[in-house]
């Protein structure tokens, strides 16, 4: 038998149950389409992570007030705090910190013409935007002038347009707020920021000194102190030597635990970055296993054909088909099955992620190597489950074949 002509009647034997093959590589059709889709999820939320990462900077410090502890443990009222001192001991004594942003932030009521709002005022310097990664949108950021001299000017975040039912950044730059009721000049508007960024796009931000001296009051300790490292190397260098300067003003002994925490923003996001690709594994294991129960169930079939057809192969072999002649019709057919199975799974596994990615609110990122790898994969499986059902039609004795009712 020629090539073309083994091909011709496996195909032709397919046609002829098409019902029963459709159902047969439905299973292949679920798990190629399972396996692409979870795949693209998890790609996606990779993806979304590093996205964030860039966005952040991986050489920001964030540094806040932790908790003494005394005798009885951790109390709250023993909460240490941060203070203006500890701002500039970092900024006259840090060496391998090349900026440093602090945070003096308090929830006050904000009226823009007959519109009310209630979002965190929060004062910082001049060099926010450097230090957080942020962009304006229109307008500019104040300067170290305008702290020095704690002038009434805020910039406002992006959801703050959204609290004063504004529709864009235009009809409240260069107008007046009022911020616990004193008038402010609105000179910008920042651009909005991923989810990882907090509260910031529900902020208004002022001058530091106008904060402190204006609408926060100066007893009021600083929120947390954002800084930047020169580079990823520096990291570990800047890390330590706030943790010295800080232990240095706050007058702890070598025996005693930080009253500070330093944080690094990339690590939760590298961490959370992990537990997602994890959880993608686990559901791309899940999804192969409904693709080897989809293997098991062609095999089964080809099983139940090959005792179906058990004369015609007895005629074939009379007519003089050799043994391999035989097992490469059948293999063909079980290949034929999984690759179809395979393709109609790539186009239910995208579509998939997509319909899942839009439902959710979540990113996608459909890869070739997971198309690749899920086809080639299918085909494989037919390969597979496809072999014994084949040597098991090559076996028969062509004689009691033919004698088979």
């Amino acid at each position: 038998m020629l090539l073309g002509e083994i091909l011709n009647v496996a195909l032709g034997a397919l046609r002829a149950n098409k019902l029963r093959s459709f159902l047969t590589m439905l299973g292949i059709v679920i798990g190629v389409g399972a396996v692409i889709a979870m795949i693209s999820i998890g790609n996606g939320a990779q993806k979304q992570v590093e996205e964030r990462l860039q966005a952040l900077g991986t050489t920001l410090l964030t540094i806040r007030g932790g908790q003494q502890r005394g005798a009885g443990g951790f109390a709250g009222a023993d909460r240490a705090r941060i203070t203006f001192d500890d701002v500039n001991a970092l900024v006259d004594s840090g060496k391998y910190i090349v900026a440093v942003q602090p945070s003096l932030t308090r929830n006050l009521a904000v009226q823009f013409g007959s519109k009310n709002a209630n979002p965190s005022i929060t004062g910082t310097t001049a060099n926010y935007l450097e230090v957080r990664k942020a962009k304006m949108s229109l307008g500019q950021f104040f300067t170290t002038a305008d702290d020095i001299g704690r002038r009434r000017v805020a910039v406002v975040g992006s959801e703050v347009l959204t609290d004063l039912e504004l529709d864009s950044p235009d009809a409240i730059v260069g107008q007046f707020v009022r911020i616990g009721g004193i008038q402010f000049e609105v000179i910008g508007a920042l651009e909005p920021r991923g989810q990882d960024a907090g509260a910031s796009n529900r902020s208004i931000y002022i001058p530091l000194q106008t904060a402190k001296y204006r609408t926060h009051g100066q007893g009021q300790p600083i929120n947390e102190i954002h800084i930047l490292a020169a580079s990823e190397d520096e990291v570990p260098l800047a890390w330590a030597e706030a943790q010295r300067i800080l232990r240095r003003m706050h007058k702890l002994r070598p025996d005693r635990p930080d009253d500070f925490q330093i944080t690094n923003q990339s690590e939760f996001l590298t961490a959370a970055a992990e537990n997602r690709k994890t959880f993608t594994y686990l559901l791309a294991g899940i999804a192969g296993v409904s693709l080897v129960v989809g293997g098991i169930g062609i095999m089964n079939i080809m099983l139940v054909s090959v005792t179906e057809r058990t004369r015609e192969i007895g005629v074939r072999k009379a007519l003089g088909a050799t043994r391999s002649n035989i097992m490469l019709q059948f293999l063909i057919e079980a290949i034929v099955l999984c690759l179809a199975g395979g393709l109609l799974g790539i186009l239910a596994g995208g579509g998939g992620a997509v319909a899942m990615a839009r439902q959710m609110n979540t990113p996608t990122a459909i890869s070739v190597n997971s198309i690749l790898l899920a086809f080639l994969f299918s085909a494989g499986v037919g390969l597979l489950f496809g072999v014994w059902p084949a040597r098991r039609a090559a076996a028969l004795d062509p004689i009691q074949a033919l004698r088979y009712e």
